[in-house]
């Protein structure tokens, strides 16, 4: 049976045709200043309107034995932004979805006239051929990679990257991918955090008595 949350929890932010929106998707499992980075610099870089945090119920590519409560990673995550425009939802639990394939199929079908893009770090990128329909999301979506301390290397080399090699744009022109029919990717350099909510989890496993 699906678990039911608060509407306060899985309500979509508001929007309207036209607007530019980033879709930024993650377990949050916790949220970190490194998430409240990338999100201001494509903001600013691909000249959004605004940014989505898509709290998941879960990784089916992680462990989540160690999964906070979604209203927690909300909640958590909803306190850290406090970024103009930045806006935080758990819907993906509402309809059951675990695949970002379903998210952003979900959301292009019922938000029409919206210019959604895709967001994610230089990490998942560099593993992106075992997420599931992999390939179609790539084609579904504009996608913006932002580089990740120690997936520099590795990404712009990996499966997913050199199969949709020819239809990466240069960076100088990011401002244009909203409006580009995918596929259509960017990655994009610029200021780094070494953090990760893995990391965070650990250190905080390894201060308790």
């Amino acid at each position: 049976m699906r678990e039911t949350y608060p509407p306060d929890i899985t309500a979509l932010p508001v929007s309207a045709p036209g607007m530019r929106i980033g879709l930024f998707g993650g377990s949050f499992n916790p949220p970190h200043l490194g998430h409240r980075l990338v999100s201001r610099q494509v903001r600013k870089r691909l000249g959004l309107d605004a940014v989505w945090w898509l709290v998941s119920p879960g990784n089916p590519l992680k462990d989540t034995s160690h999964l906070a409560p979604l209203e927690e990673r909300v909640a958590a995550a909803r306190a850290l932004t406090t970024l103009p425009n930045v806006h935080v939802t758990g819907f993906e639990a509402a309809h059951g979805f675990r695949y970002s394939y379903d998210t952003i199929r979900y959301l292009k079908s019922t938000l029409p006239g919206r210019k959604l893009v895709w967001i994610m770090g230089a990490d998942n990128l560099a593993d992106f051929d075992k997420w599931e329909h992999w390939a179609d999301i790539i084609e579904m979506i504009p996608m913006c990679v932002y580089v990740r301390p120690g997936s520099s290397r590795r990404a712009p080399f990996s499966k997913a990257a050199l199969r949709f090699a020819k239809y990466r744009i240069d960076e100088s022109d990011a401002r244009l991918l909203p409006g580009l029919e995918a596929p259509a990717w960017v990655y994009l350099n610029g200021v780094r955090s070494a953090l990760s909510s893995s990391a965070i989890r650990a250190a905080k496993a390894g201060n308790q008595p």
